[in-house]
């Protein structure tokens, strides 16, 4: 429509909750669509004589309300919104029609400019909702633009580089963010930007170091780092850390490697905060224990091959009373078994096993500094991965595979000695 070029679309969020929205067409552009107005609360009715399994399933779950027909004059009475994307063009014309004599909102997905209004591009970062809308110049949409707008914005939300503080007062407390094994750029979307908006972040060794350095200056850095017999920070004087910086009206993070809840002692933290009475946020991390031997082209399950994995510690030696670990019953298990913090063990946890009853020629990959420039790879069996771990020099942290799976697939990436 020409004055289109002359009055811009007005924009405007529509809190639609209870409120009944009709969509009419159940393809893809309708796939798109209705999760954002399922979020939004909206009573929705498809109407639609198909529609894709998605689509269906939708209904099947009850987020929906599906009218199996086309559409029929009338369907827009008590509408407050509509949706319009049928491939039929005389029933998208119709409905259309009807949209602007009940005056009710309406998108249509096959001609815009026939709509008295347009989806914008969306995306959401937390509690943020970014919506563009672009032109071509001559008053006409630019979908294309809106969403490498949307996109960037977005982004720059999410991982800390747009800079758009909270005006509000904002609660102090502390948020445990798994860091993931290694790579900074496996930290989560919600962990990146938390960091981003940190007063004081307490770091483990494990964690994701080069995201530190894009910190902003004022932002206070500890120390947690827990290196094998050597110096380290007691689990007591990291709660106490975490504890004070938070009562002091801090935003902080305790940056952990990997997941927090996977042998990372994030629940003794929690307890900790909890026993204060002080918020704590858990960001889950992605775990080593499956990231690591994915990196170095294992996985951990394979159709064929393995059904099961398996995550243990092997931070004590199987015959040490405060070991947990029933060996006996790990040795029976047919699935991948996945050590962690075992490399000094692993002599002795490989005697285990095969005492138990496993073959001592299951295959043996140990993946160090796994994800990262560092990352290498040593193989063996069961009956060698002792002598070879010794002979190669391999260094904590480092990520050992058990089973058949290591032989499956590719030699994975980063070094390997064979």
């Amino acid at each position: 429509m020409a004055e289109h070029a002359v009055h811009p679309a007005y924009p405007v969020g529509l809190r639609l909750s209870g409120r009944r929205v009709v969509v009419v067409g159940g393809g893809q552009v309708a796939q798109r669509r209705l999760p954002a107005l399922i979020a939004a609360g909206a009573d929705i009715v498809l109407v639609s004589p198909s529609a894709t399994a998605s689509v269906e399933a939708m209904a099947d779950a009850g987020e929906i309300r599906w009218e199996r027909r086309a559409y029929a004059d009338g369907d827009l009475t008590d509408t407050w919104y509509a949706l319009i994307a049928s491939d039929d063009t005389a029933a998208n014309d119709a409905a259309s029609a009807e949209a602007e004599r009940t005056r009710t909102w309406c998108v249509r997905s096959d001609d815009a400019d026939a709509a008295t209004a347009w989806t914008p591009a969306t995306g959401r970062s937390e509690d943020i909702t970014v919506a563009v809308l672009t032109t071509d110049g001559q008053g006409g949409r630019d979908p294309r633009h809106s969403a490498a707008v949307r996109d960037a914005i977005v982004e720059g939300l999410r991982d800390g580089t747009f800079a758009a503080p909270h005006h509000r007062t904002r609660t102090p407390g502390v948020a445990l963010v798994g860091g993931g094994p290694g790579d900074p750029d496996l930290i989560t979307v919600r962990g990146r930007r938390l960091l981003a908006e940190a007063d004081v972040v307490i770091a483990d060794r494990l964690g994701p170091r080069d995201l530190l350095d894009e910190l902003p200056p004022h932002v206070e850095v500890i120390d947690a780092a827990k290196i094998p017999y050597g110096r380290y920070m007691a689990q007591e004087a990291i709660n106490n850390a975490l504890i004070e910086h938070a009562k002091a009206g801090k935003a902080v993070v305790r940056l952990k490697g990997g997941d927090p809840f996977v042998f990372g002692r994030g629940m003794e933290e929690a307890q900790a905060l909890a026993a204060e009475g002080i918020a704590c946020t858990v960001v889950p991390g992605i775990s080593s224990s499956i990231s690591v031997p994915g990196a170095a082209g294992i996985p951990v399950t394979h159709r064929g091959v393995a059904h099961e994995f398996t995550v243990v510690s092997g931070h004590v030696a199987p015959e040490d009373e405060r070991s947990l670990v029933d060996w006996s019953a790990v040795a029976r298990l047919r699935g991948t078994l996945v050590l962690l913090m075992a490399v000094d063990k692993i002599g002795a946890i490989a005697r285990a096993l095969i005492a138990h009853g496993k073959d001592p020629e299951t295959p043996v990959a140990l993946v160090q500094e796994g994800t990262t420039a560092a990352q290498r790879r040593v193989d063996a069996t069961l009956a060698t991965v002792g002598e070879r771990a010794e002979a190669e020099d391999v260094r904590p942290p480092a990520v050992i595979v058990i089973g058949d799976v290591v032989a499956v697939g590719t030699a994975g990436t980063g070094s390997s000695a064979e």
